[in-house]
């Protein structure tokens, strides 16, 4: 299976960028599926003026990113909160490339206050079926993310291991459920 994290801030240094790195590198260990991480510091992306439908549809510039788009199964999206919504990053991304039919979301937020991106969440949980897609109900709310992971995106906070386990645990069984693999 494919797996595509996004790592939803433009913003350096992101905490959202953090908890991506680290569930890159654990969902990366087991060996079993491929794991990508796309992060959208890396990607300069227009405003919306076209939609990508297709990979060749794409300009070259990111012909690469649209290929890793489309060939996805699944998607985890890891965004910071912005004034009590998501990355505008991570919505224009999705603007380019909709309708991302019958593929599982991981939805996962993150913020240094005591809230974690919650209302960032509930805001993806409403784009998820807009893009046809199917968001895993169990969400990986990060709050005081900057005392939970360190730059490198390690775990810090051994107390939170088991929210991460649980989310990774929840989202891969729904994304191999509807994949079919």
């Amino acid at each position: 299976m494919n797996i595509e994290i996004i790592a939803g801030s433009p913003r350096n240094p992101s905490l959202s960028l953090r908890v991506a790195t680290y569930l890159y590198h654990h969902l990366s260990a087991s060996g079993s599926d491929t794991i990508g991480l796309i992060n959208l510091q890396e990607w300069k992306l227009p405003f919306i003026e076209h939609v990508w439908s297709r990979p060749d549809m794409a300009p070259a510039a990111f012909s690469a990113l649209a290929d890793r788009m489309f060939s996805a199964d699944a998607f985890l999206l890891c965004s910071p909160e912005y004034n009590g919504g998501y990355s505008p990053a991570l919505k224009n991304l999705f603007d380019h490339f909709p309708k991302q039919r019958r593929k599982a979301f991981g939805i996962c937020t993150s913020s240094d206050g005591k809230l974690g991106g919650i209302r960032a969440a509930q805001q993806l949980l409403q784009l998820v079926p807009a893009l046809f897609g199917i968001a895993s109900p169990y969400l990986l709310i990060v709050p005081e993310a900057d005392t939970k992971f360190d730059a490198a995106g390690n775990l810090t906070a051994n107390d939170f291991y088991k929210n991460t386990e649980d989310f990774i645990t929840e989202f891969l069984w729904l994304a191999r459920t509807v994949a079919g693999k």
